[in-house]
């Protein structure tokens, strides 16, 4: 099953909660509402003709300043799959406000997801609810702030810690 076929049975099953769909360069990605991602990652982890086993990547993109997206979600939690069986790849989006970021756990199907997810959290402040172990990965716990938002300051001052004597 080729990127446009998998994106095609992707619309037919889950109509309008894909929002939509492209294969902009070649990658074959589906943008999905945060109400459906859990069903469709699901579906595209079970699904034998689907079979995506493998849990490549998971991101995230902060859009606060970027052209044309002004009045939308500020971020974008990005996965992106792969089926050893069938050798084909998948990358599914869901937009995410500011007020409200918070996106449903995938570790239960994916359990590298625990580690993506922490970093995600720890970089850009997205929150995946059922997490089993929801804290920072890279940074240190007293770190204010999220570093990879747009809105960082550069040369904020973080608490200094040392070794607990």
């Amino acid at each position: 099953m080729d990127g446009a076929a998998i994106l095609e049975r992707l619309r037919g099953r889950f109509g309008g909660d894909v929002v939509e769909t492209h294969d902009h360069r070649g990658d074959h990605t589906a943008v999905v509402t945060r109400g459906a991602l859990p069903r469709l990652l699901a579906h595209c982890h079970d699904e034998r003709p689907l079979a995506f086993d493998v849990l490549m990547d998971l991101t995230a993109v902060d859009y606060l300043t970027y052209p044309g997206r002004e009045d939308g979600p500020r971020f974008e939690v990005v996965y992106h799959l792969y089926s050893l069986a069938h050798n084909h790849r998948l990358r599914v989006k869901v937009r995410v406000d500011e007020d409200d970021a918070v996106v449903p756990s995938a570790v239960d199907l994916w359990p590298i997801a625990d580690w993506f997810e922490r970093e995600v959290w720890d970089m850009f402040g997205v929150r995946f609810s059922g997490h089993p172990d929801l804290r920072r990965l890279l940074l240190y716990e007293e770190f204010i702030g999220h570093p990879l938002r747009k809105d960082y300051p550069i040369d904020r001052r973080q608490p200094l810690i040392g070794p607990t004597v």
